[in-house]
């Protein structure tokens, strides 16, 4: 069977079921429309799956690649392929999207054919941001997300949608000019060297460059990834998206688009600028955003009367560890940072469903609205205490593991910002904590609350496979963090190894090479090999 199952057209395969998936929405009965969406994103989930136990652990380049020659002229290729920074994203992008649109069923009465048909059409364009490995495929791919977000907002989100939307997209289109501008900048000093144009990964991540040019396109490419992030001060425009997005649209915000910042800084901002991105006033400014965004966003979200918009605060400080993690350098520091952004997926999206399926029945999201619910709703109880406690980090849970992951790898390099983060997960427990306190065990003194309904069976579909991988990854985290090890290590082999040879003048000239003659195994292997320090290894099986 596993015969059958060739990675090479699965990628491919990934990226264009969701498009024929979101046309066939577009054309179905209206009522047929979630369940041909439902239908979609399954096939999509199980066809991903085999990429995780098919996927060689101790190989640290490219695995599954496909590149065919797309503009020939200007060297742009349709190139895709998978490592261990990329293979839990997307595995994580093709496990929410079912919850999200089961999650949809009872939720969306309007316009369902285009509300599921931009779904999918969204989940091309997440996929193909994980998978691509030529630049311009990138930045098509990243720039493809914003219009289905941006319609799902302001068409099915709340009162203030237009805003919420309008917001969305003017924060994250100024940051991707700057970063288009500086992917055209490559590709013009690679011609300039070799006498081709290539916005191949491969080709622009060997250019050597000056500590300058390198600081300059860094600055263009971490402006995008930090807005997307998001990284204090950008990140405004994430708890009115998220407040007023309906309740697929969160899930799908916290569980996936907010990763992708995270994910451009592993694949791009490191491995393409090693100086900057080592350099100690980038450093050290990286990590006291991600530290401000920690402490900030968990008292802001300590006073929201919002259910929602507490929830939308704590992905800034979720985040903010992830931060942490990739800007410590270490191996134990990227591998937490990766994992606890799968945790963050899995956790905060579990919530913003619970809180969705919540405002089904009683129409708000105010916590003074509630109490003591769980006597009347002792399933949706059980799931809300499991996710919060994942959240604020119990042990036993997944986000437990992530952060301390994190907060060891920071301390190796960077012991003062670790051990001021670590209060961090105090102030998490100070807002989560008496925000289920408040909803679920409180007096049960208000008549609508005694109405309440729990969980249907729907529901518990959805929230079961959430519960177990909490579970799961809190007492077993070793499978994940095998599929990210080797190529962990060799992004800090080559960031280390070409920082510490960069020249001071302006950008060399490359050798000259036909685009197409360059293989993508070999230097994406070669650039994992680059340098000979061992590196020590993170937390195992």
């Amino acid at each position: 069977m596993m015969a059958l199952y060739d990675g090479h057209w699965i990628l491919t395969a990934l990226v264009l079921l969701p498009l024929v998936g979101g046309a066939a929405c577009l054309v179905a009965p209206e009522a047929r429309a979630k369940t041909v969406a439902l239908a979609t994103t399954l096939v999509l989930f199980a066809l991903s799956l085999p990429l995780f136990w098919t996927f060689d652990t101790a190989e640290p380049g490219f695995q599954n690649l496909v590149s065919i020659p797309w503009i020939e002229a200007w060297g742009i290729s349709y190139a895709v392929g998978v490592d261990g920074i990329s293979i839990l994203m997307i595995l994580l992008t093709t496990f929410t999207m079912p919850l999200a649109v089961a999650g949809s069923f009872s939720y969306i009465r309007r316009r369902e054919r285009a509300f599921y048909a931009m779904l999918l059409f969204l989940t091309t364009g997440m996929i193909g941001v994980f998978v691509a490995l030529d630049l311009f495929l990138f930045y098509v791919f990243w720039e493809i997300m914003l219009i289905p977000m941006y319609f799902l907002i302001g068409v099915w989100g709340g009162e203030r949608r237009i805003y919420s939307a309008v917001k969305f997209f003017l924060y994250t289109a100024v940051g991707s000019l700057l970063m288009l501008v500086a992917i055209v900048t490559l590709a013009w000093i690679f011609q300039d060297g070799s006498g081709a144009w290539s916005f191949a990964y491969e080709d622009l991540v060997s250019l050597e460059l000056a500590r300058r040019a390198q600081l300059w396109l860094f600055a263009g490419f971490a402006l995008a990834f930090a807005i997307k992030v998001p990284l204090f001060p950008f990140h405004t425009w994430l708890p009115d998206a998220h407040v007023e997005a309906p309740t697929a649209g969160s899930v799908i915000l916290a569980g996936v688009l907010l990763k992708m910042g995270v994910y451009g800084f592993l694949r791009f901002g490191l491995p393409f600028f090693p100086a900057a991105a080592t350099d100690p006033v980038v450093v050290n400014a990286m990590l006291v955003l991600g530290l401000i965004g920690i402490l900030y966003a968990a008292w802001v979200a300590a006073v929201q009367p919002d259910a929602k918009k507490l929830i939308a605060y704590t992905s800034v400080a979720h985040l903010g560890f992830v931060v942490l993690g990739v800007f410590g350098l270490t191996t134990q520091g990227i591998e937490g940072g990766i994992l606890q952004m799968v945790n963050h997926g899995i956790s905060t999206g579990a919530l913003f469903l619970l809180i969705g399926m919540l405002y089904e029945r009683r129409h708000s999201r105010e916590i003074a609205d509630f109490g003591g619910i769980a006597k009347v709703m002792p399933v949706f109880a059980f799931a809300l205490v499991v996710v919060a406690l994942s959240s604020v980090g119990l042990p036993g849970t997944n986000g437990f593991v992530g952060e301390f992951l994190i907060l060891v790898g920071t301390f190796r390099t960077h012991p003062w910002i670790a051990a001021i983060a670590t209060t961090g997960v105090i102030f998490a427990a100070c807002y989560m904590l008496p925000m289920v306190q408040r909803v679920l065990f409180n007096r049960l003194d208000r008549e609508e609350n005694r109405a309440l309904t729990d969980v249907n069976r729907r529901e518990r579909l959805i929230l079961a496979p959430l519960l177990a991988l909490i579970l799961i990854i809190g007492v077993w985290p070793g499978p994940f963090l095998n599929r990210t090890r080797a190529s962990v290590e060799a992004l800090i082999e080559h960031v280390e190894t070409r920082s510490a040879s960069v020249p001071a003048a302006d950008p060399v000239s490359v050798e000259p090479a036909p685009v197409d003659a360059v293989s993508l195994e070999a230097v994406s292997a070669g650039a994992a090999s680059a340098g000979a320090a061992p590196v020590e290894g993170g937390g195992g099986e």
